[in-house]
């Protein structure tokens, strides 16, 4: 019988791990409210229902931002692996979730909390031959032949960096040693990837929490843009820092709820649209300003280059418009290739470009057809 209770505590538990997805079986789920259950986004856009737990929340190190830390006093719970499958299977197979998503806390070792999500995934696959989505999280400090074994059973895997410095870890815990538990971890799990190109077919994924220590903006962009650069990790998953009751940072102020959102765009613009890290615009204390997206920000420093002639443009030089995408910059071109002249706004308009944004910085046959102005 199902423990709804220990699903409740160990299903919210697991809550502020983000995840995304590869593809869909979009008429093979049922949109339930039950607990465990956490939509992931493809990278079309579309929600995705995953069971996402913790296998414990028994813990033995100190993150001060977290609710399981060990020194917070509440009724510990587990699941055993036979416990967790029959719940993932019951929901799997009534089409309440379409794949999983297992992590865990640490009780007192790295590879006894990895033996145990591992012995699901593998009896998922090999007894009950799910062929479906596995996200595993890597348990810091975790062996490289737990991380292997993990590799071979996941279609993902990620360990949570937390910090983009190593004195901002040791701002939220004492008891992770950031190069060597958690970067030396990442470092392994690229080198396998290298190596065995099958495993974790995904990908790994990583996390940075917002806002929890003094880390600027300037120091979470250059770590985002180091992991993309060394290993491959394009999107780094962003978590503004959350004040939870019953942990030593309860009163710590929670970050602007636009800094998240502009972090991203800026990580956008160095991970896909070609930016270099020194063209970011940040203020003298290293942080993005928030008002504007840091592509507009960049745009209205570069009078120079606009109004840009659309129908001469480069594919490159697009994605500096704002207000263009990387998705409208490759229709533009395609359009222009067939014989497409732009005259009219509305036709870059069904292209997908944000117009109301990018039409003072673009000309249309040698037209600049705006009705707005920014002061360059």
């Amino acid at each position: 019988m199902m423990d709804i209770e220990k699903l409740r505590i160990l299903g919210e538990a697991s809550q502020y791990d983000l995840c995304n997805y590869v593809s869909l079986n979009q008429e093979n789920f049922t949109s339930k409210n039950l607990p465990g259950i956490y939509n992931a986004r493809t990278q079309g856009g579309c929600q995705v229902p995953l069971f996402k737990v913790l296998m414990s929340n028994f813990c033995t190190n100190d993150c001060n931002y977290c609710i399981n830390h060990c020194h917070n006093r509440f009724e510990r719970i587990e699941f055993t692996p036979e416990e967790l499958i029959t719940v993932f299977l019951h929901y799997y197979q009534n089409h309440y979730a379409e794949g999983l998503f297992l992590s865990s806390g640490m009780p007192g070792d790295a590879d006894q909390a990895m033996e145990k999500m591992i012995a699901v995934a593998r009896k998922l696959r090999l007894e009950y031959e799910y062929r479906g989505y596995i996200h595993l999280k890597i348990i810091p400090g975790a062996s490289y032949d737990m991380i292997k074994r993990a590799m071979s059973l996941a279609d993902r895997v990620s360990v949570n960096l937390e910090s983009a410095t190593s004195s901002g870890f040791e701002e939220l815990t004492s008891t992770k040693d950031y190069h060597n538990d958690v970067l030396r971890r990442m470092k392994w799990i690229e080198r396998l990837k290298k190596r065995h190109p099958q495993m974790a077919p995904s990908g790994q994924s990583t996390q940075l929490i917002v806002g929890a220590n003094d880390e600027t903006d300037q120091d979470i962009l250059k770590r985002a843009e180091w992991l993309n650069k060394h290993l491959n990790i394009n999107l780094s998953y962003l978590s503004p820092f959350e004040p939870l009751k019953k942990t030593p940072m309860e009163e710590h102020e929670k970050p602007a709820d636009n800094r998240t959102p502009r972090l991203y765009q800026a990580q956008f613009l160095l991970n896909s649209y070609g930016f270099s890290f020194d063209e970011l615009v940040l203020d003298d204390d290293g942080f993005l300003f928030l008002d504007d997206d840091p592509k507009l920000v960049w745009a209205k420093l570069h009078k120079e280059l606009f109004p840009m002639e659309i129908n001469e443009a480069s594919f490159k030089e697009l994605l500096r418009v704002p207000g263009i995408g990387k998705i409208s910059a490759r229709k533009i071109i395609e359009a222009r290739k067939n014989g497409m002249k732009f005259t009219k706004l509305d036709e870059i308009k069904r292209l997908g470009v944000v117009v109301k944004r990018a039409e003072p910085f673009l000309k249309l046959d040698k037209n600049h057809q705006t009705t707005l102005s920014y002061k360059f």
